[in-house]
């Protein structure tokens, strides 16, 4: 059904979108250094391996949507 493939495919492109966005959301917050406070300091580091985390999982449901958009693009509809 031409339908839900392009729904299916629709649905994969709006997440890769999500993604992408929370991915470059995490390299800003990543990228911001450390405040000069110690106690801030350690909550921050506690934060930044959450944040890792998350870009890991984020990073590998990506190439997943990426893997099944090419899958759909090979298929030639």
């Amino acid at each position: 059904m031409a339908g839900g493939f392009i729904m299916d495919r629709k649905q994969l492109l709006e997440r890769r979108d999500e993604l992408i966005q929370r991915l470059d959301a995490i390299r800003r917050d990543l990228g911001g250094g450390l405040d000069r406070d110690l106690e801030e300091q350690a909550q921050q580091l506690e934060n930044q391996e959450a944040l890792m985390e998350i870009a890991r999982i984020a990073e590998a449901e990506l190439a997943e949507v990426e893997r099944k958009l090419a899958e759909f693009d090979s298929s030639g509809d």
